[in-house]
């Protein structure tokens, strides 16, 4: 049924303002909609727009147990500041359980795996319960989100994926964040364009693609969230979410 209404929608919500999108899809899908956040500048335009409104839109992150310490300083900044509660969803197992059973530092020798425990995993367990989730993803950000549509199904279930700012561009986000003082990460202000985990995230130069510093060295430029990547389905059943 949702599959049959999406281009109506997408006709409907095209060229729409984002907070627009965001009403709308918490009219359409609410309780059972969310917002899955990691705290880029981008998500913290979307939970901006969603305070603002009062929207009854769920928001969370996928705590990976290995953030930067000031994007954890970002998270409690923007619960204060907006009066949200911001859930944490976390992998089945802890970071020193992973090391136990598939060795230190798994996302050195292979990411892949790695990110889908600790992310793809939790999120498809926490994204069992709703209808909609609404993401802060960019066209202009990777080539697998150069087609992204601001409404797209998702293949294999009958939940529908939210893009409210898949139109703007990183000056379009960075002159929101300005004009209405939002709180974002300060290792933006120190080279970071693209945060993710910290030990899969490093600076980047001027002339670096802004997403050069994930995954440094390797073609890997997604974690799978957005990218469907292999998730050991054991891990996947066991997800669990938990409060911050």
């Amino acid at each position: 049924m949702r599959d049959s209404h999406t281009s109506e929608w997408s006709a409907q919500l095209d060229g729409k303002p984002a907070a627009e999108i965001l009403a709308w899809a918490a009219r359409r899908f609410a309780p059972r909609v969310a917002f899955s956040t990691g705290f880029g500048p981008e998500g913290c335009v979307l939970i901006h727009l969603i305070a603002e409104q009062s929207l009854p839109i769920g928001v969370f992150t996928l705590d990976t147990g290995l953030l930067f310490p000031e994007t954890i300083e970002l998270w409690q900044r923007l619960e204060a500041r907006y009066g949200i509660p911001i859930r944490a969803v976390r992998p089945a197992l802890s970071v020193s359980e992973q090391a136990e059973a598939y060795g230190e530092a798994l996302w050195i020798r292979d990411p892949d795996r790695c990110c889908g425990m600790r992310k793809v995993a939790p999120l498809h367990g926490e994204l069992a319960g709703v209808d909609a989730w609404i993401t802060a993803i960019r066209r202009d950000q990777t080539r697998f989100r150069a087609h992204a549509a601001i409404l797209e199904p998702e293949p294999g279930s009958d939940r529908l994926k939210i893009n409210p700012l898949v139109a703007w561009s990183s000056d379009d986000v960075w002159s929101f964040i300005r004009d209405n003082d939002v709180p974002y990460n300060v290792l933006h202000d120190r080279g970071y364009p693209s945060i993710g985990c910290a030990p899969c995230t490093s600076p980047v130069s001027a002339r670096e693609d802004p997403r050069a510093g994930r995954w440094r060295g390797r073609e890997k430029t997604e974690c799978g969230l957005h990218a469907p990547i292999a998730v050991p389905v054991q891990l996947m059943m066991s997800s669990r979410s938990e409060g911050a």
